[in-house]
């Protein structure tokens, strides 16, 4: 009926229809390539959204459901990290320091540094850990430390290095959970050599340093769990290698898609 009612021909129409089939599979299949180089350089960690940014830098405007058909189809998924939840009854006694962050509005790097200490089996049986300051605006990674003890040393040593970095800010905050490393009288010492007012979990609340949970458990999940690391050399050069990447290439949806260090630089321009 169709065919009679615009005067065309059955097997014209078809003919239309599978040429239309066809473009669509080429175009897709050259946006796959395109798909497949980002996902690859990100280590298999950027999803469709991600993916779709990326190809819109690079002049490739295309839907984000178009992208995440294409790489169903092709079998290309992200791996994903499971979020920190909070559970009630596993937190510690109540100690003095408040949490300062609360309702706080962020405007400018070096308001609101962020840390916390993971640990990391290897495959020697061997135990080491891992502490991180991050700068709570742009998400970039201030500084970080590695050591086979976790006590104050370690934690000393990460705001230390973060200072070296960044330098010192007056009105800057930092925020932690209420683990002994950050407890001790010699660190809480050094914040205040440094200026800097300490502000920790609120009881029960977990989640006050949910951005921290999150870091670490998309860090083990990109990295840690997907290669086999027995040595401490060999935890050293893969934190270093994606501390590196986190900061200058590995793009975040709440700051526009963009690295912390792409962030950063914006802002200062």
């Amino acid at each position: 009926m169709m065919c009679r009612i615009y005067g065309v021909t059955r097997d014209g129409y078809n003919s239309w229809r599978r040429r239309g089939v066809c473009e669509r599979r080429h175009e897709d299949s050259e946006l796959f390539v395109h798909i497949r180089s980002i996902f690859n350089r990100h280590d298999g960690c950027y999803g469709s959204p991600k993916i779709t940014q990326e190809l819109k830098k690079k002049g490739i405007n295309v839907g984000q459901k178009r992208v995440a058909r294409i790489m169903r189809n092709h079998g290309l998924r992200a791996v994903k990290s499971r979020i920190y939840t909070a559970r009630p009854g596993t937190y510690r006694h109540v100690y003095g320091i408040k949490c300062k962050i609360e309702g706080i509005k962020l405007t400018r790097p070096n308001q609101l540094w962020v840390g916390d200490v993971t640990y990391i089996k290897l495959g020697d049986g061997s135990w080491q850990y891992l502490s991180v300051v991050m700068d709570r605006y742009s998400r970039k990674v201030v500084s970080w430390s590695l050591s086979d003890r976790r006590d104050v040393s370690l934690t000393l040593s990460s705001i230390d290095r973060a200072v070296r970095n960044r330098g010192h800010h007056r009105e800057l905050i930092f925020h932690s959970d209420r683990g002994s490393e950050y407890l001790s009288g010699q660190y809480r010492e050094r914040l205040r050599r440094y200026g800097i007012t300490q502000s920790m979990n609120r009881v029960k609340n977990m989640n006050d340093n949910a951005f921290m949970e999150s870091f670490f458990h998309q860090f083990k999940t990109e990295r840690i769990k997907r290669q086999a690391i027995d040595t401490a050399k060999q935890l050293r050069s893969t934190v270093t290698e994606y501390m590196r990447y986190y900061n200058t290439q590995r793009s975040h949806s709440s700051i526009g898609y963009v690295s912390p260090h792409e962030f950063e630089y914006k802002i200062n321009c």
